[in-house]
Order: structure tokens, then sequence, then C-alpha cells
């Protein structure tokens, strides 16, 4: 079987699914975001009016965040999970922001006319799928003449934290195992630029950013998130249903997790890479 050029590397099976699910570890770091600490890079070209796709938009914040921003301009939000459109339904009912929608949706198969939008964002989307250039042609249909492809996603290849831990080490490189068992790209934040001029995009701004953790309560919230889904999320059933993990190994890297977060010299940086693609 051949595999396609936008194919992640590594990849022969095509299995196409999202490696963290929908665990509660998951959404609770999904629910930090905001458009300040996960699409600065957008905000420029962000203004009154416009109406917006949030694509894979899971808990909803950073659409909610958006919708504020462009109002009275519309947002719609679409994920592949019903559960998150329901709740991220909810959080904007809760804010009061009545210029935002969520729809279930397919991220290569969108349900809106061509030109259909002013700006098309995807966050920390792409890494996840299997057919990053065939998403991006999609989202490239649906915009509007002149406007804008917003995409951010993380390079695990670039990720480091202190102080040394070989139970990270090993976290890591079976991070990378199984989200390629997925179908998915670890290290996307340095290809969206390729992906998206394969995709037909030839005006391309890339820029990049980071994440960083440690504080207490940083290393607390992002420590303690991960050991839950190094053993409880859907992580943690494709680590062991690939055959790359155990769930004795699969504890040990919790206990590795635990024990960062309470090292007060705990520090961690995930980089993630930025484009803004024009049609």
């Amino acid at each position: 079987m051949s595999v396609p050029a936008d194919a992640p590397s590594g990849r022969h099976d095509r299995r196409d699914e999202y490696t963290h699910g929908h665990h509660d570890s998951v959404l609770r770091t999904h629910s930090w975001r905001t458009v300040e600490n996960s699409a600065a890079y957008l905000v420029p070209h962000l203004r009154e009016g416009l109406r917006v796709l949030d694509v894979g938009s899971g808990p909803g914040t950073i659409t909610v965040d958006l919708a504020r921003r462009v109002a009275p301009g519309e947002v719609v939000g679409v994920d592949a999970s019903a559960g998150v459109v329901a709740k991220a339904a909810g959080l904007a009912a809760s804010a009061g922001v009545d210029n935002v929608e969520f729809r279930v949706g397919d991220a290569y198969a969108l349900e809106f006319p061509d030109a259909s939008f002013d700006v098309v964002h995807a966050h920390q989307v792409l890494q996840h799928l299997a057919r990053p250039v065939d998403a991006l042609r999609e989202w490239r249909r649906v915009l509007k003449p002149g406007g804008v492809v917003a995409a951010r996603d993380v390079d695990y290849g670039g990720v480091i934290w202190s102080p040394a831990s070989p139970v990270l080490t090993r976290w890591l490189e079976l991070y990378h195992d199984v989200h390629a068992w997925n179908g998915g790209e670890a290290d996307a934040g340095r290809r969206l630029h390729r992906w998206a001029r394969s995709a037909g995009f030839a005006d391309i701004a890339s820029s990049g950013s980071v994440w960083v953790f440690a504080s207490a309560a940083e290393r607390e919230w992002w420590g303690g998130a991960w050991a839950e889904r190094a053993t409880e999320s859907q992580f943690a059933a494709h680590a062991i249903e690939s055959g790359h993990s155990t769930a004795e190994e699969l504890r040990a890297i919790a206990r590795g997790w635990r024990d960062w977060a309470a090292d007060p010299d705990g520090w961690f940086l995930m980089p993630h890479g930025e484009i803004i693609a024009r049609a």
C-alpha cells in the first residue's frame, strides 16, 4: 500500500483516530485555552463583523473568545464529538455569548458552501489527522477570497523539561509511537508550512510560540492531567492496544509526571508552529 505525500512520517496504515480522546483529563487542559494563550498570532487578523469557522473546537473556550472579538460577526465551531459539542454550547450559553454556534462536523468534509468564512481557525487539529493536506484543501474551499486559514500545532520533537527524567523521556518516545499508530504526526508544528503549500496556499506566514509550565500551580495542573492521561484516557488504551506499552509501564509514567509536578525546580516547555495562510 502506497502512502500519500501528505501522510505523517512513519505511517503505513491510516487509523485517523484522535490520540487523546475526550477523557476529563484531556478536556481539563483544553478548557484552559484562550485566544491570548493559544492564538495570539491570529489577533492582528481579527476584527468586528468577521465570520469565523473554528475546526476541532473542543470544549469551546477559544471559540467563545473568538466570538467576543469579532462580534457582531458569527463564529461556528465544529467538532467530531457530539458530547464535546454539547459542552461547548453550554459554555457559550453560560457566558452569554450569542454570536456563536457549535455543530458536529468532519474536518475533511465541511457542510458549508464555498467561500463561506473570512477566517478558518484550527488549534491542535492537524497533528491528529492522517490527511492534513486534504483537510487544509477543504478549509481553503470554504474560505472567502482574501480570507485566512490560521493553524497552530505543537511540535513534540522540541519539547524540553527539567530536571532530567528517564521516565518522561520514555513518555515522549511512547507519545510519538502512539500518535503515529493513530495516523497523526506528533511533530506537526514544523510541517504546517509545507502542508499548507501542498494544499495550494501560496501566501503563507509562519511563526512560533511556546507554552511554559513552571509555577507550583502550573506543574500541579499539567503534571496531574498527564498522570491521569497516562493511565485513564484513550491514549492509555491505545498505548496498550498497539503493543507499545503495558499497564505497568503506564503507571510508572504517571508516577513520573507526579514526581515532576512535585519538584519545585520542575519546568516544561512545549513549542508550537503557527501559520497564517491566505486564499
